[in-house]
């Protein structure tokens, strides 16, 4: 495949692999069965030491509401609450991402733009559970100071980042945390100085191939950062085998490196993201 230059005169970058450059061109081909599906936190929004302060690239939005109209659909595929994603990216009420879609908490809860409603199942019990005995873990842990835990309704999560050796507590947390969440019915995943309990049963891969398969969708682009997005690298590769063509791209992380082994494509972080999807929507003008 060669470059692809839009009519502004700006060059899409190629894959570098074959699968990937096969997806970029269905996906060019054909964006009307296209789905575009991307991870928030380090891939639409720079990664944050409190999460809470996580905001959407300022230019995603507009790339996305440039890109949305002439693609099947756009799908942020997240671990955070639905509602807290669509608060942190700007999403609600934008023109030309009426048929967005935020699948939060790994597909558990789901937001339409076009209702602006979230809909979900009933929370897994040992969330509460875990939610009673965590302060008392951490206490006794041994990770030291500045750990945190971050409760996201239908999933907790504890931060390493703020504490003195971001790594080290990390490593003390991951067995203690496991044992936990196994007592309580729950997994544990981890993630770039994260760790997070939550129901089993649902990732991103879940959430992504069900969505795919129930537009219909003739391609898809993935973009991710962290050891979350693997179970959706994994639904493009089942697609890929099944005739779906598929584009795996890297919001590119020196703390993660699976990803960036796994990728069609690697960009610089989620300034590269939106450089690509404002490429693609500019692309799709001619």
């Amino acid at each position: 495949m060669g470059s692809h230059e839009t009519e502004t005169g700006k060059t899409l970058p190629t894959p570098a692999t074959s699968a990937g450059r096969a997806g970029l061109d269905a996906i060019l081909a054909r964006p009307g069965k296209a789905v575009i599906a991307l991870d928030f936190d380090g891939t639409l929004a720079p990664i944050v030491p409190d999460p809470e302060q996580a905001r959407a690239h300022p230019d995603a939005v507009p790339a996305l509401a440039a890109l949305a109209p002439k693609v099947a659909a756009v799908a942020v595929v997240t671990g955070r609450p639905a509602d807290v994603a669509v608060r942190h990216g700007g999403f609600a009420g934008v023109p030309g991402l009426e048929h967005l879609v935020v699948l939060g908490h790994y597909g558990a809860e789901r937001w339409d733009a076009v209702s602006g409603e979230v809909s979900a199942p009933a929370p897994h019990p040992g969330v509460a559970a875990v939610r009673e005995e965590l302060p008392g873990l951490l206490d006794r842990s041994g990770a030291g100071p500045g750990t945190w835990t971050e409760d996201k309704g239908r999933a907790i999560a504890v931060h390493t980042r703020r504490a003195g050796d971001p790594q080290a507590a990390f490593e003390a947390l991951r067995t203690p945390l496991t044992d936990l969440a196994t007592r309580h019915g729950l997994i544990v995943e981890p993630g770039r100085l994260v760790l997070e309990l939550r129901p089993p049963g649902m990732d991103k891969g879940v959430a992504l191939l069900d969505y795919v398969r129930e537009l219909g969708a003739e391609s898809v682009l993935y973009a991710g950062d962290d050891l979350g997005d693997l179970p959706a690298y994994a639904a493009v590769g089942t697609l890929r085998s099944d005739g779906t063509p598929g584009l795996l791209v890297c919001s590119g992380s020196d703390e993660v490196t699976e990803l960036r082994e796994r990728a069609d494509l690697v960009v610089a972080g989620p300034e590269g993201v939106v450089e690509l999807l404002a490429g693609l929507a500019a692309h799709l003008k001619t």
